[in-house]
């Protein structure tokens, strides 16, 4: 009888081991979240509303994390190789003294991870100092994002050094097993341009996927102050090459930073949409759209947009010489 209860006790601690050695899975073999995309790109909700209310909430977040993702999942799936994603909500703009360095590493770590359920060999890349001597530095907006990155929670399936690697943006840092790249917020400086190591890479790296997360690719002045002039059509040549996978930008009156007025929304392969922002009656706030676009929109489109003026129309002549024209 002993012999027997010891048997059971022994067969059932074997089952339970056995459940939960199934239920923990490597990283390429768990539900990619990519096969989510296609029966949720339908169910698209609307912007979230109250984004100049900081902090975000986790829900907030986590929409933006999602909208980003579906996005890019679809473009790479479509082939597409050199994108860029470009979200300007205030937590997420350098520009604000908002701006959080931890939403954007979460929103890295969610599109890598998903990445690397897919089974795809990830490479995070973060771009090093840059400059020599006294000149040597960083942009304030990247200071300690590697260290962030190396130490941040990349789940408990061992991604991270096997689907996940963390690196440094340049063509040294492509290796043959690496599947695709996502470059994390690459900015030029004063008198340094990234645009040169950016090339490098994507060059090494072919036909694989190149991701950029918040670029800023704009010419700067040389340490002396005077605009970088030779090879600069080759550089922005090469910034436009990236097309956009995903855009959002809040609109503000220009010069300031609130009311939010509306938005600018683009998720691949859809067009860009425009919404303004309306008060409710019961105190709240929606966004409703305004127009649509197959490119991006100029400032000009936007305001025209917002005045309900015609699309495609001829500009009207302003000051004197609109008056004269009038006349005559």
């Amino acid at each position: 009888m002993v012999f027997a209860d010891i048997e059971s006790l022994l067969s059932q601690a074997k089952r339970e081991k056995m459940k939960k050695t199934t239920a923990v899975k490597p990283v390429h073999e768990r539900k990619s979240r990519s096969n989510q995309v296609s029966s949720s790109q339908d169910n698209w909700k609307g912007i979230p509303t109250r984004l100049n209310n900081i902090p975000h909430s986790r829900e907030i977040r986590n929409y933006f994390y999602d909208d980003v993702l579906q996005a890019t999942q679809r473009a790479v799936n479509d082939g597409r190789t050199r994108l860029k994603v470009e979200i300007n909500i205030p937590e997420l703009n350098p520009e604000m003294d908002v701006y959080r360095i931890g939403t954007l590493m979460e929103l890295v770590r969610v599109i890598a991870l998903s990445f690397a359920d897919d089974g795809k060999r990830v490479k995070v890349c973060v771009q090093g100092s840059m400059g020599e001597g006294a000149l040597a530095g960083m942009p304030l907006q990247l200071a300690g994002t590697r260290k962030i990155l190396e130490f941040m929670d990349w789940g408990d399936y061992g991604a991270k050094g096997t689907f996940v690697e963390i690196g440094s943006i340049g063509a040294n840092e492509v290796d043959e097993q690496d599947d695709m790249f996502i470059l994390v917020a690459p900015q030029n400086a004063v008198g340094n341009c990234i645009i040169d190591d950016m090339k490098a890479m994507t060059d090494a790296a072919g036909t694989r996927p190149v991701i950029l997360i918040n670029p800023r690719l704009k010419d700067l002045p040389g340490s002396s102050g005077i605009m970088q002039t030779m090879g600069r059509d080759k550089r922005l040549e090469y910034a436009a090459s990236f097309e956009n996978c995903y855009f959002f930008r809040l609109l503000y009156y220009a010069g300031t930073q609130y009311p939010i007025m509306g938005a600018l929304r683009m998720t691949y392969p859809n067009g860009y949409e425009l919404y303004k922002r309306v008060d409710v009656p019961s105190g709240g706030e929606k966004y409703v759209i305004l127009s649509t676009f197959t490119e991006k929109p100029s400032s000009d489109d936007i305001n025209d947009a917002f005045l309900g003026k015609p699309r495609n129309r001829e500009k009207k002549a302003s000051g004197f010489w609109g008056f004269l024209s009038s006349v005559f």
